[in-house]
């Protein structure tokens, strides 16, 4: 190639090469894909259910008590019994949840933001659970949920964060990499 041509010239007459130009086009699509694989390959996913997220020793909100509901009453926000603490274990790690959606925010017909409750009826039919029993999940590509209270599991970056909705007082966040329907 002639080192007295323009260096704009230059750069044209490289992309007109194939050889480079499929170097360069291997090169982009390696260091995009490259954060998702190692994501997608990895061993360090840890697997948690809703007993993981409770201070040791302490069990989960007794079934009996999932269905009492003073409608009469205060909103249900009020109603949210005391959280007894929240567990640090896994600050920054990648974890995988099952849950339901309770929609937040949309973008369009896509969720958001919701908020992840262990069981159907949570902060909209029945008192929200303790924070230390919901996570505030985000994601960047909005998730095409089929409706209210729709079974997931959450695969993400987690971590204690004190958030408060209209709905609950919530203990932990997921920033979410991947949602799927739960079997």
């Amino acid at each position: 190639m002639d080192n007295c041509m323009p260096r704009s010239e230059r750069a044209n007459a490289d992309i007109k090469n194939p050889l480079l130009r499929r170097d360069v086009l291997l090169g982009l699509t390696a260091a995009i894909a490259v954060p998702r694989a190692s994501f997608a390959n990895a061993d360090e996913i840890i697997n948690l259910n809703w007993e993981d997220l409770l201070p040791k020793g302490e069990s989960p909100l007794p079934e009996q008590l999932r269905g009492l509901v003073q409608h009469e009453a205060a909103p249900l926000v009020t109603q949210q019994p005391q959280s007894s603490g929240l567990r640090s274990d896994w600050n920054g790690k990648i974890v995988r949840l099952p849950g339901y959606v309770v929609p937040l925010e949309f973008d369009g017909a896509a969720v958001t933001t919701f908020i992840l409750v262990p069981f159907v009826g949570a902060c909209v039919h029945v008192p929200p659970p303790p924070a230390n029993q919901l996570v505030l999940v985000t994601t960047g590509e909005p998730y095409a949920s089929k409706g209210l209270f729709e079974p997931v599991s959450v695969t993400g970056t987690f971590g204690t964060a004190a958030e408060s909705t209209q709905l609950a007082e919530i203990g932990y966040s997921l920033s979410a990499e991947k949602i799927e329907p739960y079997p």
